[in-house]
């Protein structure tokens, strides 16, 4: 099952307090952007987030879930208030890997 375009706008409108949130489609699914880092993703209607040390301290009681078969557990957002989601999701930021610099094609 493919993530609804409807819940993609409910997420980013529970999201909508953050700057610099972005998201890319990527084979029925959205990965989530965070100041330019990967903070999570929806999967099949999910809201998904890299479970950083400071993550899983701030929701103790949250579930893990695989986003995907063969993908690592992530954690389940069941949380509707945009402020606490604001607040989880700056507490994260330096936690979350830094995007790796894209290799330049070259043609030969």
């Amino acid at each position: 099952m493919s993530t609804s375009k409807e819940y993609l706008n409910y997420v980013l409108d529970l999201l909508s307090e953050l700057d610099e949130i972005t998201y890319r489609a990527m084979m029925g699914e959205y990965i989530i952007y965070y100041r330019g880092r990967i903070a999570g993703g929806i999967y099949d209607n999910r809201l998904l987030i890299k479970p950083v040390e400071t993550a899983k301290k701030l929701m103790p009681e949250a579930s893990f879930e695989i986003p995907y078969k063969g993908a690592k557990e992530m954690i389940l957002i069941e949380e509707e208030n945009k402020t606490v989601l604001r607040e989880l999701f700056e507490a994260i930021y330096e936690e979350l890997p830094v995007p790796k610099p894209r290799k330049k094609k070259t043609n030969l």
